[in-house]
């Protein structure tokens, strides 16, 4: 029943319905025009409130053991969520092309997964990641110091302000579901050519609806995600970044069909409904939001977890996963 509500909400609220191909590109171009007149980020405090203040133990319980915050990749039948979190920061290293002795820049980090699986894999590179999160920096701070690892540099910034301290000598930019939380592409996107080297490439993984872009707003108790997890997001269409990609030009896109997240995200709620039935998971949430409302805050996790499952599932009469999936950039600088 809570799966066919999901649905209805998913066809009824967030499908856009254009009587013709005019007024959907119409729509498209107004879009771009709104975002160069905004900041690079909004309420960029709401979003660390809401996802990257909670505490790491919570997401210890729920994600992988690489805390792969993202789309994983489920190349094959049966794969575990360790082992699809590992197929897809496997891809990353062949799409962007990453070799020792690069200096990289990852744009929001989470909790290292991408970071700290390139300063093991790639020893001789040099690796600045950024977070907004405190609590991130410590946690990764913390795991690089058990692994030995000398060559990641975690920074704690807000990206409205945030400067690269190396500009103009990066080899790569990386970015994993981060450009869902920015709104100006057109600001960012010409910070990011000044930031990478001639020659340099900029790899974006973000997630996307195949045609139409929209901002998470919450217009009424229906838009509880946007609410409650997702405040001042964007959900970009799959070519929004071509009308931004300023003094870079597009090498090469992928995509990721929307089943691979829909089995992520399957994954993180078994999870999580197994710690809460250990106790685990009940515990944190108590500490976090108070005893009287962790029940709450349970049922709404859990109702966050199916709802991005079931829109990356969507059957659009296309088969699933084609309405809202995962798509890969690499953009190169002249």
């Amino acid at each position: 029943v809570l799966r066919r509500g999901i649905r209805f909400l998913l066809r009824t609220k967030c499908l856009f319905h254009f009587k013709n191909t005019e007024d959907r590109l119409k729509h498209e171009m107004e879009f771009v025009d709104d975002l160069k007149l905004r900041a690079v980020a909004e309420q960029t405090q709401a979003a660390n409130e809401q996802h990257y203040e909670v505490p790491t133990e919570f997401y210890l319980e729920c994600l992988g053991k690489n805390l792969k915050y993202s789309c994983c990749l489920y190349s094959k039948p049966g794969m575990t969520l360790e082992e699809a979190e590992r197929e897809m920061l496997q891809a990353y290293g062949r799409r962007m092309k990453i070799m020792n002795r690069q200096n990289i820049l990852e744009l929001g980090c989470g909790w290292g997964s991408m970071s700290l699986w390139m300063a093991q894999m790639y020893p001789q590179s040099k690796i600045t990641a950024v977070s907004n999160s405190a609590t991130q920096k410590e946690f990764i701070d913390a795991k690089a110091k058990a692994l030995n690892l000398t060559n990641l540099t975690i920074v704690t910034a807000d990206m409205v302000t945030f400067e690269a301290p190396e500009a103009g000598e990066y080899d790569r930019i990386v970015s994993i579901e981060m450009f869902e939380h920015m709104k100006n592409y057109d600001k960012l996107f010409e910070r990011c050519a000044r930031w990478l080297k001639s020659g340099g490439m900029m790899f974006i993984h973000i997630f996307v609806h195949k045609d139409t872009p929209y901002h998470f707003e919450a217009e009424s108790e229906d838009d509880w995600m946007s609410k409650y997890f997702f405040t001042g997001g964007t959900m970009p269409s799959d070519r929004l970044f071509c009308f931004f990609a300023r003094g870079l030009h597009l090498k090469q896109q992928w995509r990721v069909n929307g089943n691979h997240y829909y089995k992520t995200c399957e994954d993180w709620l078994k999870n999580l409904d197994r710690s809460y039935r250990s106790g685990k998971a009940k515990t944190i949430l108590e500490k976090t939001y108070g005893a009287e409302n962790a029940v709450k805050w349970y049922v709404y996790w859990r109702l966050f977890f199916l709802s991005c499952a079931e829109m990356f599932n969507y059957d659009n009469g296309e088969g699933k996963g084609n309405e809202w999936y995962i798509s890969h950039y690499l953009f190169e600088k002249p």
